[in-house]
């Protein structure tokens, strides 16, 4: 029993990897994965490890863009740490919209909105925005090519359709990376400014939800949740540096047509064996 829970974990720490930084969805991902792969633990201790291996996700970003964000590094000049701080700035404003609706109305959210109908809905609905915005986009030279021209009012708006990730299925990366391609940035920078974004966001409901869970864990708790982390962060890793190396030559019309699929996949397999 103990190595098949590991097993789980892993397997959950894998699509976690995957699915949190890719424009997917982790959240339509993982309610398939549950279908068929079920942690043999409480409901609290099970909602728990989604924030903890987030956790672990996140981490991956700290990691591969530490020195770009560390303004107090003594391998920078003075500009470059004025740049790290005003990447900062930048994130905190955007941070702002997600933050306090999120604080507001994310339990209401999930109670009424976490079921496969909205998620699969939200899944194909970005993934026709994907590929319609791609499509336009394609003779348009994007204005905004690195972080000294996003401005803060930018970064504010592109807080605003972060929002529209509180709505299960919308994925907190597609949200805030067609948001940001619509006001003009290139897609190498929505994709990172996605990830900075998220920094503050998940340590912010991962510190929430060990709080309200507490520290108590059983040594075959500590040891899921620590194999669910490390392997997310290992995935993660991976993942991000494929996406930033994937969108250099590519566009997100493949992981539009990618959302269509899986939601009609989540419909399909509901409504035959729901």
């Amino acid at each position: 029993m103990f190595i098949i829970e590991l097993l789980k974990a892993v397997f959950l720490g894998i699509v976690e990897g995957i699915t949190e930084w890719l424009p997917i969805s982790s959240t339509g991902h993982m309610i398939l994965v549950e279908e068929f792969i079920q942690l043999n633990a409480s409901d609290a201790f099970k909602e728990m490890f989604f924030v903890v291996i987030q956790l672990g996700a996140i981490l991956a970003v700290v990691l591969l863009y530490f020195h770009k964000l560390n303004p107090f590094s003594p391998k920078k000049s003075r500009q470059e740490k004025k740049d790290s701080m005003s990447i900062w700035y930048k994130v905190i404003v955007g941070v702002i919209p997600a933050a306090v609706l999120g604080f507001l109305f994310d339990d209401w959210l999930n109670e009424q909105l976490y079921n496969y109908q909205t998620v699969a809905i939200m899944l194909i609905v970005y993934g026709i925005l994907f590929i319609v915005i791609e499509n336009r986009n394609k003779a348009r030279e994007s204005s905004i090519n690195d972080f000294n021209a996003l401005t803060c009012k930018t970064a504010f708006l592109i807080g605003m359709f972060q929002v529209l990730s509180l709505i299960p299925g919308t994925s907190r990366s597609g949200a805030t990376i067609l948001g940001a391609i619509l006001l003009g940035t290139s897609r190498y920078i929505a994709a990172e400014y996605s990830f900075f974004l998220s920094i503050p966001v998940m340590f912010g409901a991962s510190a929430l939800k060990l709080v309200k869970f507490g520290f108590s864990f059983t040594g075959l708790e500590m040891a899921i949740l620590l194999t669910g982390m490390i392997v997310a962060f290992v995935v993660s890793v991976l993942a991000i540096r494929f996406l930033m190396g994937y969108i250099k030559n590519n566009d997100f019309k493949a992981f539009g047509w990618y959302r269509i699929v899986l939601g009609i996949l989540v419909i399909g397999y509901f409504v035959l064996f729901g």
